[in-house]
């Protein structure tokens, strides 16, 4: 059982949301602006706990510059329940805003399947294509649901 400790110093239970907020807030300052990020399974995790909590797909990226340091992360399109439209010139847009030399992609699967779709394949080559062509490398692509499947790790990348 966890509490927290109000303003006025009254105890209360925390909710769920308290701990995911909690959670968040943690991870976000690992994962903050400025640092690099070397290890996958480090952005794997931190935006497992930012998905997770949305019964809607959610498609974020995660812009890099040349060393790997987080320059922002935007949440860019919002679907429904089983699918989010993803347009690659919106995400160029965005890579352009940010000077971003790399980036990772993550949406997630309200079902809890973190299979890739053949869609989710489909966008994944035409952003890897459409990035290349302003030399933005696309690092990994995860599909976050009850476990997290990378791209890069299974040879899809």
């Amino acid at each position: 059982m966890l509490y927290i400790q109000e303003s006025n110093g009254a105890y209360r239970k925390a909710t769920e949301a308290d701990v995911l907020g909690a959670a968040t807030a943690l991870f976000k300052r690992h994962f903050c602006t400025g640092n690099p990020l070397t290890e996958p399974a480090k952005a794997a995790e931190y935006l497992k706990l930012q998905l997770a909590q949305y019964e809607h797909e959610v498609f974020v990226c995660v812009f890099l510059n040349s060393q790997h340091q987080v320059l922002a992360v935007d949440e860019l399109f919002r679907g429904t329940i089983d699918g989010a439209s993803v347009y690659p010139r919106e995400v160029i847009k965005a890579v352009l805003q940010h000077n971003a030399a790399a980036m990772i992609v993550a949406h997630n699967h309200p079902s809890g399947k973190a299979e890739p779709s053949q869609a989710d394949r489909t966008i994944t080559d035409k952003l890897k294509n459409a990035l290349a062509l302003i030399d933005v490398k696309l690092l990994d692509h995860f599909i976050i649901g009850e476990s997290v499947y990378s791209f890069a790790e299974n040879g899809l990348l």
